[in-house]
């Protein structure tokens, strides 16, 4: 709450997975700090909570979707958002299933943008869960 009081820091990227200590945040800081969702699969319970965006993975390889999830919310078509929100939530896991950016890297080179090997320590995502993020970008229809 004391760091919310200091002029040159307006926002936190909130990516604790924790809803409730992410509400503490927001009741305690109120408009002090901006709150912005880390977290792909809690975007809308965290604009619900007076978030204001989201830093976000999955904007990498569904920019459009992602921002119209957001507008939704802020738009006050929660409901939409909502479903946006779960169909997406495959696909997150599947960004997410070896350690970042390894999968990302992957996706966007299912749609055109390659990056090349991950540098080491990091290696390229194994076969299975290419298999795996393929057909999660299939049934989202991003490839």
């Amino acid at each position: 709450m004391e760091l919310s009081k200091t002029p040159n820091i307006v926002a936190i990227k909130e990516a604790s997975g924790n809803i409730s200590q992410i509400a503490k945040i927001a009741e305690l800081c109120g408009d002090n700090l901006h709150i912005y969702s880390g977290n792909d699969d809690q975007v809308v319970p965290i604009l619900s909570l007076g978030g204001l965006g989201v830093i976000s993975v999955l904007s990498n390889v569904a920019p459009k979707f992602t921002h119209d999830m957001a507008m939704n919310y802020l738009n006050g078509n929660h409901k939409e958002a909502l479903d946006m929100q779960l169909k997406s939530l495959s696909l997150i896991n599947a960004l997410f299933c070896e350690v970042n950016p390894i999968p990302v890297k992957y996706a966007l080179k299912l749609i055109g943008y390659d990056f090349g090997k991950p540098r080491l320590p990091l290696v390229e995502l194994s076969d299975k869960n290419k298999v795996v993020l393929e057909n999660e970008m299939k049934k989202m229809n991003l490839i």
